[in-house]
């Protein structure tokens, strides 16, 4: 794109598409791709489902902008379908990842705001994470290259090695007000933390008396075979953030939390212009339509298994090329042994699209609503890339 009147802030693939369908991209010469990428785990329920176009077409022919200075029905009715599926009370609407991390990010700090303890601001969190795109969130994820060039990182996040217990427990001090992770880091490699690990933070949180921030923003929505990854560990955090796989493809993200834990989120102290607007509303409510649905979840499961099993033969075939498979559910990851930027282009050759991740990890983010045929077409294409790169490097298989 250089030389268009766009900022050259993104390195696109020399790639447009004309239409979606299903777990397919078609371009305007009618290539069609199989997409594993999903917008980057946003398609959750692939392109052009016929529920969610339906719920948004309809909901455009009635209202699409009032703001929050009046009732939406939508939004209540979103909110409880949300409440009633998980640990939380109070739901906050936004209209991204970074947006619905800002609010958790608030809610932590005005709970202890509220209950005379201003001090308590600093947020404990984890190398590897990511967590957004805005000066407070890319202080959190703490990423060196994301932080560069933009001024004093914000102040009142300490970052511990990932999944160490005993560098959290020492980063815990008398401002620490919580402690914000991802179950399942998607940008910085498809990193799974153990439930224990979960269940210890739970702990910890509890004996110092902190807020456990989950961010699902990634992991939500269904993507790791439960409605959320929370919910393999046996624990439930204070807040949680979420976005991506609940619009569907529409920009929709949300807050989550406790009674208690939004106790200092009274009027006036956060808002949105655009956030819970009816639009994205009928589509988020269109999603959980499908997601919610009896045995949606439960295929989910059986389709991650099938995928990591075939993924796992591949992985054994192509020694050189890759090391090891990751994650959980429709949330997985290749780790290469080959740089992943030429593995990632690799799979393009071959019609297959995924997304590059931390650790030398290729991500694999197919929608939920793929089938058992298109995952063993997405795995030989996978195959084809990985022979013709190890050939090219003359490794040849195992």
């Amino acid at each position: 794109m250089n030389g268009s009147a766009l900022y050259e802030t993104f390195a696109r693939a020399p790639l447009a598409f004309e239409r979606g369908e299903g777990s397919w991209l078609v371009t305007e010469s009618g290539e069609r791709y199989l997409d594993f990428a999903g917008g980057i785990a946003v398609n959750s329920l692939g392109h052009s489902h016929p529920h969610l176009v339906a719920a948004l077409t309809e909901q455009a022919a009635r209202l699409w902008h009032v703001s929050n200075l009046y009732e939406i029905p939508g939004q209540r009715r979103l909110g409880e379908r949300l409440v009633d599926a998980t640990f939380a009370d109070k739901v906050f609407f936004t209209n991204s990842g970074a947006e619905a991390l800002e609010c958790a990010i608030k809610t932590a700090r005005r709970y202890h705001y509220v209950n005379g303890a201003p001090e308590r601001y600093r947020i404990v969190t984890f190398e590897g994470a990511f967590h957004g795109r805005t000066l407070a969130t890319i202080a959190a994820g703490g990423q060196a290259k994301y932080l560069e060039g933009f001024g004093p990182k914000v102040e009142g996040f300490d970052q511990v090695p990932f999944g160490d217990l005993e560098a959290t427990a020492k980063a815990i001090g008398p401002e620490t007000a919580a402690i914000l992770i991802e179950p399942v880091q998607g940008e910085g490699g498809i990193r799974l933390l153990p439930a224990a690990m979960l269940q210890k933070l739970r702990a910890l949180c509890d004996e110092h008396g902190l807020l456990l921030i989950f961010d699902e923003v990634q992991s939500g929505i269904g993507r790791t075979g439960k409605l959320f990854a929370y919910e393999w560990s046996g624990i439930e955090p204070d807040i949680m953030a979420i976005a991506k796989g609940i619009g569907g493809g529409f920009p929709v993200g949300a807050c989550l939390a406790t009674d208690r834990a939004a106790m200092g989120m009274t009027a006036g102290v956060h808002g949105t212009t655009f956030g819970g607007n009816p639009l994205a509303m009928a589509v988020g409510n269109a999603v959980l339509d499908v997601v919610l649905e009896d045995g949606f979840l439960q295929a989910v499961q059986d389709k991650a298994l099938a995928a990591k099993q075939a993924l796992a033969s591949v992985v054994d075939e192509f020694p050189s090329v890759f090391e090891e498979v990751r994650g959980t559910g429709l949330m997985l990851g290749l780790k290469c042994r080959m740089p992943n930027t030429a593995v990632n282009a690799a799979f393009r050759d071959a019609h297959f699209l995924a997304v590059p991740a931390g650790d030398n990890v290729v991500r694999l983010l197919p929608p939920l609503t793929v089938t058992v045929d298109e995952i063993r077409d997405g795995v030989e294409r996978i195959r084809t890339a990985a022979g013709k790169l190890a050939s090219a490097n003359g490794a040849g298989g195992a």
